[in-house]
């Protein structure tokens, strides 16, 4: 029988695309090590409560839940570290390159050093790799349901323990906002230059017309826990 534990998170973790302060980069495996020691203190200083917190058995949910935050963090911090500095060099065409092909490698290069499954999926892919399963659909569809609401998305997250081929399992999920920057590449009105690199990098691109403030995705963080 599942069991479950559902979080709203209380501080934005990560954003996918959005100002920070900037950070050096280089190979994905030290872009991801600088940003799990960047997360370790808010991580180890994290007081929110956890619905049904504690342990059973050996599982301590809360701990499980902090460290796929840190993880989601990490990997998201990572990628924005590498998307900032193609902004900031080539401007949004520059932009789309670094996300098709960094992704990936910061993704996998941090899954394995944590021995987690890492990704991101939205209701409007752009990626054709990143459609959600059906519980992670459920958790977008809740997610849009609550931004419609007035809540804050970079606020948002979702946490649950579940039994899965034998082995308890937390599955995370941070959502990621449309912040102003993302609307270069994800709004209503994108450049000529921008139409163009999309059409070529991703033809079946779904991920247009949003507007500032909703739910654009959300970083997925699966961990067996024993």
């Amino acid at each position: 029988m599942k069991k479950i534990i559902l979080v709203s998170v209380l501080s934005a973790l990560m954003v996918a695309c959005g100002d920070t302060d900037s950070t050096k980069t280089g190979s994905a495996k030290d872009i991801v090590g600088q940003a799990v020691e960047a997360t370790k203190e808010v991580v180890k200083e994290s007081t929110e409560k956890v619905a049904q917190a504690g342990t059973t058995g050996s599982i301590d949910k809360k701990a499980a839940v902090a460290e796929a935050k840190m993880i989601a963090k990490a990997f998201g911090g990572a990628l924005k570290s590498e998307l900032k500095a193609a902004l900031k060099s080539g401007g949004p065409v520059n932009g789309l390159s670094v996300c098709n092909k960094q992704a990936a490698p910061i993704a996998k290069q941090l899954a394995k050093e944590k021995n987690a499954l890492i990704s991101r999926v939205s209701l409007k892919n752009r990626n054709p790799l990143n459609v959600p399963n059906d519980w992670q659909k459920a958790v977008l569809e809740d997610f849009d349901m609550r931004a419609a609401k007035g809540e804050d998305v970079a606020k948002m997250g979702f946490a649950e323990v579940v039994e899965h081929e034998g082995k308890k399992q937390i599955r995370f999920m941070k959502a990621l906002p449309v912040v102003d920057v993302c609307l270069k590449c994800h709004g209503a009105n994108i450049a000529e230059d921008v139409t163009a690199k999309l059409a070529e990098l991703y033809p079946e691109d779904k991920a247009v017309g949003y507007q500032k403030g909703q739910v654009r995705g959300a970083v997925v963080v699966i961990k067996d826990l024993n």
